[in-house]
């Protein structure tokens, strides 16, 4: 029977038949198919590894505490929004690299990326209230199971802050002693490759370099600053020599000579590259020209979304130094001023990296510095001044010769 055609086409209709019952049955009861033997939940998220991964060092010695195991979630919380922000960087990098750039769809992603990292960084924040419910004898209870680990020993943090591009020669030692020294040789490799990976300050800085106007053949934006700058400066100071001599004269002059010596240093190429040097600054003249070119232009269509990127950049310099900050008022308030797990100096270690020098986007935020009153900076005209978008200014010796969208 089971070689009769007819029967064969009639047993397909009835599983025909019976499936498409099952679909309509399992609609009306809200049955999801993957429950009766496809993928789950708990499988998807691979559930059983994160949550049995809380190992508790007390509880091996035989003497169990409460609280080592918040310190260990709220660890690998930390390590787990770490890996996501590290899938973020490579992510906006490949972008750049690639030379995705040019199409203007994806600088809207690179932003919306760029972006994302912030929240996380802000969420991270937030982590640390959970951790400080948490006395500081609490903390005291389990801490000598954790020597000689320590958080210094995060190989994704300082990955990040490799990818981000915090240079290595900045770095406060850890321990006297160069901070790959206290990673193994396989993580040491890493950490290595990261610091030869083009950056994200390199990055930014190669796409500021090709913003439009800058051109001296063309806008020219950076000469017409300085003569108007300047032709006011020379305005202000024949006014005030024309009041009647008194304090307040003198005071006025004085801080005119101090604006004058500011923009003299801005517009002085040498005194950049000895800043640059020094590592005073890190964008290069000419990107520098670019930042602000977007600074004072970013109310015009073609310059709103890079002043949105330079702003998220500065955000995140800003949200990573809250953190650093916040990471050493919890060691201080959990340690004093203790050694640390690590050997490292504790408290007093945490507190030398709050600095600017482990801020990588600082010549943004010293844009403020040189503001000055909008009738002072050149005057755009739409029907003259139609500025390509700045990825459309992409030198093709920096990018691909490819214009797909990156994933």
């Amino acid at each position: 029977m089971s070689g009769c055609p007819y029967f064969q086409k009639k047993l397909l209709s009835t599983s025909k038949q019976h499936l498409k019952d099952e679909e309509n049955d399992d609609s009306q009861s809200g049955i999801n198919k993957a429950s009766k033997g496809g993928l789950i939940y708990g499988d998807y998220l691979q559930l059983d590894k994160i949550v049995t991964s809380q190992v508790l060092q007390s509880e091996l010695k035989g003497n169990k505490i409460h609280d080592e195991h918040l310190f260990i979630v709220t660890h690998q919380a930390y390590e787990l929004w770490f890996k996501q922000v590290l899938w973020e960087l490579d992510s906006v990098r490949e972008i750049f690299i690639s030379g995705h750039v040019r199409d203007e769809r994806n600088m809207l992603k690179v932003n919306n990326r760029i972006h994302r990292v912030v929240m996380i960084f802000r969420l991270l924040l937030d982590q640390f209230a959970v951790l400080e419910t948490m006395t500081a004898l609490d903390f005291y209870d389990f801490r000598e199971y954790l020597s000689p680990a320590s958080g210094f020993q995060s190989l994704q943090f300082r990955l990040l802050e490799n990818k981000i591009g915090v240079p290595h020669n900045q770095r406060v030692p850890y321990n006297r002693r160069h901070y790959r020294d206290n990673f193994r040789d396989q993580e040491n490799e890493l950490l290595v490759h990261s610091e030869k990976e083009l950056t994200l300050l390199q990055l930014v800085e190669q796409w500021l370099e090709r913003t439009p106007g800058l051109e001296e053949d063309g806008f020219n934006f950076w000469g017409k600053l300085e003569t108007n700058i300047f032709e006011r400066l020379r305005r202000e100071k024949e006014n005030i020599e024309q009041k009647p001599a008194s304090d307040m004269k003198e005071e006025m002059m004085a801080e005119l000579i101090k604006q004058r010596d500011l923009f003299l240093s801005l517009f002085d190429e040498k005194r950049h590259d000895h800043l640059l040097s020094t590592g005073q600054r890190r964008l290069s003249y000419k990107a520098l020209q670019g930042a602000l070119m977007i600074y004072f232009y970013r109310e015009e269509p073609r310059f709103q979304v890079p002043f949105q990127l330079l702003t998220s950049l500065m955000d995140i310099d800003t949200l990573m130094t809250k953190w650093r900050y916040n990471h050493v008022c919890m060691v201080h308030r959990m340690i004093g001023s203790k050694d640390g797990t690590g050997g490292s100096s504790g408290y007093h270690y945490l507190r030398s990296t709050v600095s600017d020098r482990y801020k990588v986007f600082v010549d943004l935020f010293n844009l403020a510095t040189f503001l000055v009153p909008r009738d002072w900076v050149p005057k755009l005209d739409p029907s003259e001044h139609t500025f390509l978008y700045m990825a459309e200014c992409c030198d093709s010796s920096y990018c691909s010769s490819s214009s797909d969208d990156s994933d």
